[in-house]
């Protein structure tokens, strides 16, 4: 066991009568678990969000069923509120097993696609880094370690119904509607009750500031997010249902403190290309304050600062230059300094 994280085991928590919050382990040292919800409808049970498919991941989402004294069978349908492998991961097995249908957004080509073709959507990971400036030995050392990873999914099962706004899914505490929120996923929704004030967030909202974007599949993921922000905004919530870490009730505070910091790093983003030409991994290791020696690099901040660069493209403040196979940024003579973008 020396140097090995202790894993979480899976468990339920009764939120109100119901409505049961399953904590699922992850494999992931910065994120331990995920949340799959489970909501009375009729004889069986709506289960919002699956888990992630690993070794012994069914059976993690049995025993947490079990503790709400619930099984597989009692699945109803499955809703997924977001494409990505913690969230969809275990939707095969389930709808194996139980029999239902599975409702999600239809553009989740972005993790679907990856899936089918696990080592061209690692290749193309790979040339963006390359292009953004990632060093060799960075780039050999993320694809070492990156040998062998499974994506998560245990197989690509198909929507029995797109979820686009409108649509609504019935349960014993009423009825909740669907709204498009993409930002940190093309495929992402929400759903909210309003008699009961209720909002299953799925990764739009968390009970902290934790931004990540899919980049490449969508023109402006930024900006989608932020408006995204301003779907939920108007809504009546009570209660949070998020897909990581515990519920909470401040919506409108975290809704506040995202758009405040996707804006503030937008705005180190531009600051940064101010006066110069520079590679999106130079943009990184100034605004870290150092090189960055890992793949997190590539997994996460570079696709961050990649999504705040496309947004002040977008919007005629930033252009990007291609010279011998990397790409370089620079802000927009023309754009008025200092103007909120």
């Amino acid at each position: 066991m020396s140097g090995e994280r202790r894993r979480d085991l899976a468990r339920a928590d009764r939120i109100m009568p119901g409505l049961w919050r399953l904590r699922l382990p992850l494999p992931w040292p910065g994120v331990p678990h995920c949340n799959a919800w489970a909501i009375a409808a009729g004889d069986g049970v709506v289960l919002v969000d699956t888990g992630m498919y690993e070794a012994g991941s069914l059976r993690q989402l049995e025993l947490a069923l079990e503790q709400a004294r619930l099984r597989l069978e009692h699945i109803r349908l499955v809703v997924c509120t977001h494409a990505h492998s913690d969230h969809y991961g275990l939707a095969g097995p389930i709808v194996d097993r139980a029999g239902c249908e599975l409702w999600m957004h239809p553009d989740h080509a972005h993790l679907t696609k990856a899936v089918a073709d696990p080592e061209r959507a690692f290749q193309l990971r790979l040339e963006v880094a390359r292009q953004s400036g990632v060093p060799e030995h960075l780039l050999r050392a993320y694809e070492e370690r990156r040998k062998g990873d499974t994506p998560g999914v245990a197989r690509v099962v198909l929507p029995d119904r797109e979820l686009v706004d409108g649509v609504e899914v019935e349960t014993d505490l009423g009825t909740w509607r669907v709204y498009e929120t993409p930002g940190h996923a093309p495929s992402h929704v929400v759903l909210h009750q309003p008699e009961r004030r209720l909002l299953l967030s799925g990764d739009h909202l968390l009970g902290r500031v934790s931004l990540y974007y899919d980049y490449g599949y969508t023109p402006d993921p930024a900006g989608e997010f932020l408006r995204s922000l301003d779907v939920v905004e108007p809504l009546d919530v009570g209660l949070v249902l998020p897909g990581h870490g515990r519920p909470f009730r401040d919506a409108a505070a975290l809704i506040d403190a995202n758009r405040r910091t996707v804006h503030e790093r937008i705005e180190r983003v531009r600051a940064t290309i101010a006066g110069e030409e520079i590679t999106p991994f130079e943009i990184v290791a100034r605004i870290l304050g150092e090189a960055p020696r890992n793949e997190y690099v590539i997994s996460w901040v570079l696709s961050e600062t990649l999504c705040y660069l496309r947004y002040l493209e977008v919007r005629g403040a930033a252009e990007c230059a291609e010279r011998d196979g990397q790409r370089y940024w620079r802000t927009v003579p023309s754009a008025a300094p200092g103007a909120r973008v």
